[in-house]
């Protein structure tokens, strides 16, 4: 009796699913994804960045208003810079947090080594509304998630739940 050509794969050729890194070394990949963007990217201390999730699906930054972001001074509101570096640094957490997922079975040293050669290649921003609130929240998709190159888009809201920005970029993730 012939084999046929297209026989599904032996239960000994089948791919083993890879494990998952352990509850706790999921832990310590967000804190030192947190730590990365709130310490060690020194411009993002600038800026006031703070990570308030850098779980999947959603990963958020926050930042509060303060004199040192303001680009028009009769109106009080944010400086459009201001506006794209967070939105840019939004999309690259994003693209952080899917690439540990993507790379579950890895530990976050191998994860956060990922990154060394991470960098924006394209960035647009839609500014949509003035600036003005007390505190402003970020968030992105990641759309696409290749092997050399990322893609996301990001938001920008502030207190009151009104976006105050879009964008999307490319990132070079290898």
């Amino acid at each position: 009796m012939a084999t046929p050509k297209h026989a599904p794969p032996s239960p000994s050729t089948a791919a083993t699913p890879r494990p998952r890194r352990s509850a706790a070394e999921q832990q310590r990949l967000e804190v030192a994804l947190t730590e990365l963007f709130e310490q060690r990217i020194t411009f993002n201390q600038t800026l006031g960045l703070a990570v308030t999730s850098a779980r999947s699906p959603n990963p958020t930054l926050q930042f509060a208003m303060r004199p040192a972001l303001v680009g028009h001074f009769l109106h009080a509101r944010l400086h459009g810079g201001v506006i794209s570096a967070t939105l840019d640094a939004m999309g690259g957490l994003a693209l952080m947090v899917a690439m540990g997922e993507k790379h579950a079975e890895e530990d976050a040293t191998q994860v956060l080594h990922r990154f060394i050669k991470m960098g924006t290649i394209d960035l647009r921003i839609d500014y949509l509304r003035p600036g003005i609130g007390s505190t402003f929240t970020a968030s992105a998709e990641v759309t696409r998630l290749g092997g050399r190159i990322g893609a996301t888009q990001m938001r920008l809201v502030n207190d009151q739940g009104s976006v105050i920005a879009t964008g999307a970029a490319a990132y070079v993730i290898s």
